[in-house]
C-alpha cells in the first residue's frame, strides 16, 4: 500500500471554499443573473426594460461575442448594456488540439489572472465540455494534478458558463471539425471540487439548462455534475429539483484506503459519502456513475472490485449506479501510474459478474494534459 500523502489534513478543509479576504470579484455579468434581474436592470440604467431580454437572446442564442453585431440596439444603449452586462471575463491564452482537432484544452486567464482550463470533446454522436469550477482545487488528492496545486479561487456562475458559451460558439463558427454543431454535455470534471462551490454551480447548471434567451436551453440530464464526496452537499443537490447526472469520485471502496487517495474521506466515509450519492439516485431517479481511477498495485486487486460490489449492491440492485473505470492519465513527477490492463480487465468482470454496469472511461486528450487528472493550468 502507498505512504499516505503529505497534504493539508482533511479535517482541516472547509465544507465550501471561502474567498480570501481582500481578493476583487468577478464583474457582474448577465450570466450571473436571471433573465427577469437582467431586465431589471436594465431598467435601472433608465433603458427599456427588454433590452436586457434582447442583449440575453445575443449571448445565448446567437452566440453573439461582437457588440458591433448587436445591430438591433441603438448604439449608445448597446455601449451602456454591453458594459454593464457584458464585461471581458476571460481571456484565452492557448488551446492545444488532439485527435485531428476534435479534443482541444483551451487556457484561460480570468480577470484577475487566475489560470483554468476547459476541455471540448467532439464525438460522432455528442460533443463534450469538461468545465473548471473553481481555479485549483483544496481538495489534496494526491494523485491529481489540480489537487496538488492547492485552491487560488472559487469561480463566478459566469466564468463557469462562459467557458460552455466560448465552446458552443467554436462549434456554431465551424472552428472544430466536423461542421457547425452544438453542445450536448456539460462535465464538472475540470479544475476544482464543484460541491465546494455550490452556489455558482448551481447558477451555472440553471443557466446551461434554462430556455432560451435565459440561458443556453440544455436538457439537465446532459449535465453531469462530478464531487469527491461532500456528503451535506450531496444531499442539497438532491433537494435541488434538477435532475443532472451525479459523479461520485470514489476510488477506493475501503476507508483505510479512500483515506489516503481522498483526503476529505475522513470527514465523510465510504458509507455515508455512497449512502448520500444512493438517496439522489433514489430522489432524482437519475443513475449516479461511480468514478474510479484505477492505479497500479494501488486500488485494482480483485479483492477491492468484489468489495465495491459488495458496497454499491448493499444499498440495492434495481440499477442505480454505474461505476465508470478511468485508467489512471500520468501526471509530472507523480508516482502513481496506470493499471495493467489485464488486471483492469478482471476487475470490469468482477465488478460485471455481479451485475454492476461498468465501462472504462476513454482517455482522450492526454496526450495534451487534457485528460481527467491532468489540468494544472500552467502557462508554460
Amino acid at each position: 500500500m502507498s505512504q499516505p500523502p503529505t497534504s493539508p489534513s482533511p479535517k482541516q478543509l472547509p465544507l465550501v471554499m471561502s474567498e480570501p479576504r481582500g481578493r476583487a470579484k468577478p464583474p457582474r455579468h448577465l450570466a450571473d443573473l436571471t433573465l427577469d434581474e437582467r431586465t431589471a436592470l436594465a431598467a435601472e440604467l433608465g433603458l427599456p426594460a427588454y433590452r436586457g431580454k434582447q442583449l440575453s437572446t445575443h449571448y445565448f442564442s446567437r452566440l453573439v461575442d461582437d457588440p458591433a453585431a448587436m445591430t438591433d440596439l441603438p448604439a449608445v444603449q448597446r455601449d451602456e448594456l454591453v458594459a454593464a452586462l457584458l464585461p471581458p471575463l476571460m481571456t484565452p491564452l492557448r488551446t492545444l488540439e488532439a485527435d485531428k482537432g476534435t479534443t482541444r484544452k483551451t487556457l484561460w486567464k480570468l480577470f484577475d489572472g487566475a489560470l483554468v482550463e476547459s476541455v471540448l470533446m467532439r464525438y460522432p454522436d455528442r460533443v463534450t465540455i469538461c468545465v473548471s469550477s473553481q481555479a485549483g482545487c483544496g481538495m489534496a488528492c494526491p494523485f491529481c494534478a489540480t489537487g496538488q496545486g492547492g485552491l487560488q479561487r472559487n469561480m463566478s456562475t459566469a466564468e463557469i458558463v462562459e467557458q460552455v458559451v466560448a465552446g458552443a460558439r467554436s462549434l456554431a463558427r465551424d472552428e472544430v471539425p466536423g461542421g457547425p454543431g452544438r453542445v450536448s454535455n456539460v462535465v464538472f470534471m475540470g479544475m476544482g471540487e464543484p460541491l465546494a462551490n455550490y452556489k455558482a454551480v448551481i447558477g451555472a447548471v440553471r443557466r446551461l439548462t434554462e430556455p432560451a434567451p435565459g440561458g443556453l436551453g440544455m436538457s439537465a440530464r446532459g449535465v453531469t455534475v462530478s464531487t469527491v464526496g461532500l456528503v451535506p452537499r450531496i444531499n442539497q443537490l438532491t433537494d435541488e429539483g434538477i435532475p443532472v447526472t451525479l459523479a461520485l469520485s470514489l476510488h477506493a471502496p475501503d476507508d483505510e484506503l479512500r483515506n489516503e487517495l481522498v483526503p476529505i474521506n475522513t470527514r465523510y466515509s465510504v458509507a455515508e459519502t455512497v449512502d448520500a450519492a444512493w438517496n439522489y439516485a433514489r430522489v432524482t431517479k437519475r443513475r449516479v456513475s461511480i468514478e474510479y481511477a484505477m492505479m497500479r498495485g494501488i486500488n485494482d486487486q480483485a479483492w477491492r472490485a468484489d468489495l465495491l460490489a459488495d458496497v454499491l449492491l448493499a444499498r440495492g440492485d434495481w440499477g442505480w449506479v454505474h461505476v465508470n473505470l478511468i485508467p489512471l492519465n500520468p501526471t509530472p513527477g507523480s508516482k502513481w501510474t496506470a493499471s495493467d490492463p489485464a488486471d483492469e480487465r478482471e476487475f470490469v468482470r468482477r465488478l460485471e459478474a455481479r451485475g454492476i454496469p461498468t465501462t472504462v472511461r476513454d482517455t482522450r486528450g492526454r496526450e495534451i494534459d487534457g485528460a481527467c487528472g491532468q489540468l494544472a493550468a500552467t502557462e508554460v
